[in-house]
């Protein structure tokens, strides 16, 4: 049996990895400035995670929800530490589109509408309300199309206003960064401005921190660098560090009725191991903190780059803009240079989304590798 070809993949294969690189075959090693779609949180291999995740497949790998499971329950008190939304209810499930088609879910079940808003640029995930709110036609098959989904520009306030003053959207989906789209940023005021509207008019406010969460923005939620409470949080990529494991937080005034969701493999065993590592490293090594100084050291040293247009970042979730399609450096990097990088949806956006302990001999060891890439480029 072949594989379904479906992803363009990098001409490296990765058998190992430790800390912020991983290593082929070979034994050569790469610096990983990409975490696999921002999901390597705390570092490759980390040893408390580990730890965490042999002792409990040791004991105890799977079961279901029929019974029981304390881990969800230290995750769900742990998640509400760090974030600071800790009155918030706790869906699990496996993966970001997971969430986000739950999320949704919750909010039609709440408002009885079926109308969504969701944003230029975004991405929300490939099942099918989900993929039905990410704006990229080619993703979408006419069996997507369950429900009538309004595109908006993003921090484009009055089109929005116009469409909530008509009291039939079910909810307002919005990433805290846009990643995919090419790291593009909601303004504070405009997130405000959002949540007030969606409360006067009975939607829903979704907040898709499946790739911006986890202390990524150098906050635990990017949104929180406004004053608002959605009604819906999704989670996942660094939830679990490699493991897959989704979520939803849930605001009090949700009121949880058995059967209305469900997932056979949610909140599983080895899942809440790994996602317990997670919240402990990043609590104990402070890594929100960390990650805003390890960005403002980036920041500080990219601004010049040759053909840089825009720098877009926050902590470390960072979008370098050029002058000219990023394909050949990303290539040069990887192979000249053993980095890996990210792409976006833009294809002049070269996307930087390394572990949260990335040390500060890796920064320089990245910036000196970029900008040799960059001087090979521009005399070829």
């Amino acid at each position: 049996m072949n594989l379904y070809q479906v992803y363009n993949q990098l001409e490296v294969c990765p058998v190992k990895g430790k800390g912020a690189y991983v290593f082929d075959a070979s034994g050569k090693s790469y610096l990983d400035f990409y975490g696999g779609h921002a999901v390597i949180s705390i570092g490759h291999s980390h040893p408390h995670y580990v730890q965490r995740v042999q002792e409990q497949v040791a004991n105890l790998g799977f079961y279901s929800n029929a019974v029981p499971n304390p881990l969800q329950t230290q995750l769900a008190q742990k998640l509400g530490e760090l974030s600071g939304l800790s009155n918030y209810q706790l869906f699990l499930c496996n993966s970001g589109a997971e969430a986000n088609e739950n999320a949704l879910k919750l909010a039609s079940f709440k408002t009885g509408r079926t109308k969504i808003i969701a944003f230029k640029k975004g991405f929300h995930g490939r099942t099918a309300a989900a993929v039905n709110a990410t704006d990229n036609p080619k993703l979408q098959a006419a069996i997507n199309k369950g429900f009538e989904v309004e595109y908006h520009g993003l921090n484009h306030l009055a089109s929005v206003k116009k469409s909530l003053a008509t009291n039939e959207i079910c909810a307002v989906i919005i990433e805290g960064i846009q990643g995919i789209g090419g790291i593009h940023f909601p303004h504070p005021s405009f997130l405000e401005a959002l949540a007030e509207l969606c409360h006067w008019h009975g939607s829903m406010l979704i907040l898709d921190e499946v790739q911006s969460g986890y202390g990524r923005s150098g906050h635990f939620f990017a949104f929180q660098k406004a004053n608002i409470k959605p009604d819906l949080i999704t989670v996942a990529k660094g939830m679990g560090n490699g493991f897959p494991i989704g979520g939803v937080l849930i605001h009090p005034h949700f009121e949880a009725k058995l059967g209305q969701l469900g997932s056979t493999f949610g909140g599983n065993h080895l899942a809440m191991a790994a996602g317990l590592a997670v919240l402990e490293v990043i609590e104990q090594e402070q890594l929100m903190e960390h990650a805003q100084q390890m960005g403002a050291l980036l920041d500080a040293q990219l601004q010049e780059l040759p053909g840089l247009v825009a720098y877009r970042g926050a902590g470390l979730m960072i979008g370098l803009e050029f002058d000219f399609p990023i394909k050949a450096l990303r290539k040069a990097l990887l192979h000249e240079h053993q980095v890996f990088t990210g792409s976006s949806s833009d294809p002049n956006v070269l996307r930087l989304l390394p572990p949260l302990n990335i040390s500060e001999q890796e920064v320089h060891h990245f910036t000196d590798a970029l900008q040799k890439a960059l001087q090979y480029q521009l005399v070829h």
